[in-house]
């Protein structure tokens, strides 16, 4: 129970977005807490984050739905397809949310010296005199950021 009161909601809101289609999102998050109750193995964080995880579920419920419906020819119309975000998109959404996740998980001068070079495309200078070290340090935790962040994608399952 704990379990839904805490996910259900966002889970909904993130299935109801991709499908706009009520009951296909109420049965793609119940799937999705009914596997994480017959699996409590894969949401206790040893691999990774729950969130993760469930949004990863809800996202493949999803899109099984779209196919078999497709199979069976069960759309309404090409205009429906036009409406429901496609794969690439769901994809997208969850690396996201799984990046953030790992993120998290490193140390705040690796996440830092991430954040300055990747997102904000700053040079190694910039960085520097920023944060106020060494050009080579700031190497240095760029390098070892990097190496951190793919240990950390691999824990979760997302690198091998």
């Amino acid at each position: 129970m704990a379990l839904h009161d805490e996910y259900a909601g966002a889970l909904f809101a993130f299935a109801l977005r991709l499908s706009r289609d009520r009951e296909r999102a109420e049965e793609a998050v119940a799937e999705a807490l009914l596997r994480a109750w017959q699996r409590p193995e894969a949401i206790d964080g040893s691999h990774g984050s729950a969130r993760a995880w469930l949004f990863t579920v809800v996202r493949n419920c999803l899109t099984d739905s779209w196919r078999r419906d497709a199979a069976r020819a069960r759309t309404s119309g090409p205009e429906l397809l036009d409406d429901i975000a496609g794969p690439d998109e769901v994809e997208r959404a969850v690396e996201t949310w799984a990046l953030a996740d790992a993120m998290a998980r490193l140390s705040d001068e690796h996440r830092q010296a991430l954040y300055y070079a990747i997102y904000l495309g700053h040079s190694v200078e910039e960085i520097a005199a920023q944060l106020r070290i060494p050009p080579g340090t700031v190497k240095s935790r760029t390098y070892y950021a990097l190496r951190a962040l793919r240990s950390v994608l691999e824990e979760m399952g997302y690198v091998r």
